[in-house]
């Protein structure tokens, strides 16, 4: 410990550093992710294909468009229109043309109807489309087994990877 004398008084000083604001910074940040990582999956039930091949990066925000196995149309986690999807495409992307779209189909979809999506997504200026599926299984194995997420999420209807199809990379 430190003492230095003044002229008027005597304090003693410590050199010690306070650690509990920082701890409870940390605290408060480790509540906030914990609330907020579960909202960062998409929760539209779809049945999808797999693959074996590696998973490429997934980005921080990305935006999933879901064809379900009865044609119907949703954009992250909200049901839209084929007619309205240009419009929901433009604020979700907030205008971004450049922006990747994940595209994820029931695998009980026809190719018909994928082709007609992906129609719409390129004459809407979109043209970066990622397809997703479950990564890690054989054709002949039963989903939701062997999945292979690349985020932190472990959930069996979370997307796994994404494997670019059309477009330009």
């Amino acid at each position: 410990m430190i003492r230095m004398r003044h002229t008027d008084e005597s304090l003693n000083e410590a050199s010690e550093i306070n650690v509990t604001p920082f701890i409870d910074v940390m605290l408060v940040l480790l509540v906030i992710f914990m609330v907020t990582a579960p909202l960062t999956t998409v929760n539209v039930p779809v049945d999808l294909p797999s693959s074996t091949e590696k998973p490429t990066p997934r980005p921080d925000d990305p935006v999933f468009l879901t064809v379900k196995a009865d044609h119907g149309l949703a954009l992250g986690e909200d049901d839209i229109t084929m007619d309205g999807l240009a419009g929901a495409l433009e604020t979700a992307t907030k205008g971004n043309k450049d922006q990747r779209i994940f595209l994820r189909a029931d695998k009980t979809v026809d190719y018909g109807t994928l082709m007609g999506v992906m129609d719409r997504l390129r004459s809407a200026g979109y043209l970066k489309v990622a397809l997703v599926n479950l990564q890690g299984q054989e054709e002949g194995s039963e989903a939701g087994t062997t999945t292979v997420p690349t985020s932190s999420t472990t959930s069996g209807s979370a997307p796994a990877t994404a494997t670019v199809a059309g477009g330009t990379p």
